[in-house]
């Protein structure tokens, strides 16, 4: 562990950039690279981008900090990727990508790098950063309220900033008692599809019920995505709890029957309330 942190703090970034840059290089090369590197495109491997930064914020969420640095790099490899496929169509290089994000950085805080006072509060900063986004996004042509909000992102992400964004031009529910009675009344919908619309009425009416729920969890300070992602946490160990009392007497799921299951799931969430 001693060797490993020494050599951390040993390591130049500029110098192991440039080395990945390089190695991105080569993999790509027409000659003496990898066959599947040279077959990617920009949308074979936006998929591989996505992961890599659900892959980080899963470390993060399980507290695994020994696999951070790795996660954090095999995210930096997509960016490298994506940069190199752009040198080659002679679009732009990984330098125009770090030169973006830092005059972004500066242009979105003159309050550490101008000279506006940073003696603001929290909520006066939000509006500031909100009226510098608008100048870059009219900048950009984008008009709308909810112009730029990338169709790439998962859709409850997604769904969360487009509220966002209409809620600060006043198009918002007072509260979250009108949002929950909007949950209801989508819910009764829901049930309406189901009995007498059909399957596609039934998808809408389940989307529409989904992005309430988003509303709702926006009104109440929760990140749904982070939500979603620790009840499913939630449900993998006491699931997992259910399959190893099973096999203790050599039986899996299979072997069970629901009841057995839902006995077993109440044991496995008794057990992790008294741990707490």
């Amino acid at each position: 562990m001693a060797d490993a942190s020494a050599n951390r703090t040993t390591r130049d970034a500029g110098a192991e950039i440039a080395r990945l840059i390089e190695i991105m290089a080569l993999l790509r090369d027409p000659d003496r690279g990898c066959p599947w590197d040279i077959e990617q495109d920009f949308a074979s491997i936006a998929p591989y981008t996505i992961e890599e930064a659900h892959e980080v914020a899963d470390a993060i969420e399980r507290k695994a900090w020994d696999e951070l640095p790795g996660e954090l790099g095999d995210l930096l490899l997509q960016v490298v990727f994506h940069a190199q496929m752009a040198t080659e169509a002679g679009m732009f290089d990984f330098a125009d990508c770090a030169a973006a994000i830092s005059d972004k950085l500066i242009f979105r805080h003159p309050h550490v790098f101008g000279d506006e006072n940073r003696d603001k509060s929290a909520e006066q900063q939000v509006r500031d950063w909100e009226a510098i986004k608008a100048v870059e996004r009219a900048g950009k042509a984008e008009r709308g309220t909810l112009d730029g909000v990338a169709l790439g992102l998962p859709a409850l992400t997604r769904a969360l900033k487009l509220q966002n964004r209409a809620a600060r031009v006043g198009f918002d529910w007072p509260g979250a008692e009108e949002v929950l009675d909007k949950i209801t009344e989508e819910s009764a919908e829901l049930v309406e599809a189901r009995d007498h619309l059909g399957p596609e009425a039934m998808e809408e009416e389940f989307g529409d019920l989904l992005f309430v729920m988003a509303n709702l969890a926006r009104h109440l300070n929760i990140d749904p995505e982070l939500a979603l992602r620790r009840a499913n946490a939630k449900f993998t160990r006491r699931f997992n709890a259910i399959e190893a009392s099973l096999a203790a007497d050599g039986r899996r799921p299979e072997d069970s029957d629901l009841a057995e299951m839902d006995r077993l799931w109440d044991q496995a969430k008794a057990a992790e309330k008294a741990a707490e």
